[in-house]
């Protein structure tokens, strides 16, 4: 079984961002960038499979610009077989990764597809759901815990009132949560055979996705500061502070 694992180059999860003084986004310069974190699960998990013997080829693909490569490189050193770059200079949205993905789908035939719930930058939490809706697979978001046999997949996902748990034929596409596990580090020798694994080049326009922008962003800031808390002598304070300052 094929698995494709899709993952985006992303400011490192440590780094505190910040703003351009215009507002017209994060400012990106001499910042760290890393594999985001959701996907890092999502690489491991198909791993597993691979270690388990359920899986026979781990296919890992990133839409961005040429620094994306050693994103790619990363999730080969740890144990992915081959990759895809799809060379983009601009940021591209949810709905035309979504085109894009599908399309190399068509291409590679995967039997299951690993994706981070979401993107650590921009938190759409869309690029999965889109994805199964283009191909009309089945879909399972959230995953905290999955296995997979010969035509199912099987997942448990929390929920507000506990776990759910939902058995997907294969073909289908599964979103992973953090509680998922723990990715590994890439060893020194995996790093040196990572530089020798074939990631094949390609572009919007020669997959037929037109990566235009359909969205604005019209303004970019920091959210405010917040006031700092005050310790109260009885809670009959306190209810009187909640009614005069949250109007409760």
């Amino acid at each position: 079984m094929k698995v494709l694992v899709p993952v985006k180059r992303v400011v490192d999860f440590n780094v505190k961002v910040r703003v351009r003084p215009d507002g017209s986004g994060v400012d990106l310069a001499n910042v760290k960038m890393s594999m985001n974190p959701f996907d890092e699960i999502a690489v491991e998990q198909a791993i597993r499979f691979k270690e388990q013997g359920k899986a026979s080829e781990i296919v890992v693909v990133s839409v961005g610009p040429k620094e994306t490569n050693e994103t790619l490189r990363t999730a080969l050193a740890m144990g992915a077989d081959r990759g895809i770059h799809v060379l983009a200079s601009g940021p591209v949205e949810p709905l035309a990764v979504a085109k894009i993905l599908a399309r190399i789908v068509g291409d590679e035939a995967p039997k299951l597809v690993i994706v981070g719930k979401q993107a650590i930058d921009d938190d759409c939490n869309q690029t999965g759901q889109m994805l199964a809706g283009l191909l009309r697979w089945p879909q399972a978001t959230f995953a905290s815990k999955a296995d997979v046999s010969e035509s199912t997949v099987t997942v448990t996902r929390e929920i507000d009132g506990g776990l759910q748990t939902l058995a997907l034929d294969l073909p289908a596409v599964v979103t992973c949560d953090l509680r998922l596990n723990e990715p590994r580090y890439a060893s020194l020798p995996n790093i040196m055979k990572a530089k020798k694994k074939p990631i094949a080049e390609t572009t919007p326009e020669a997959l037929g996705v037109d990566i235009a922008p359909r969205l604005k962003i019209s303004r970019t800031f920091e959210p405010p500061a917040r006031s700092g808390g005050r310790k109260v002598a009885s809670v009959a304070e306190l209810a009187q502070l909640v009614r005069d300052h949250v109007g409760v």
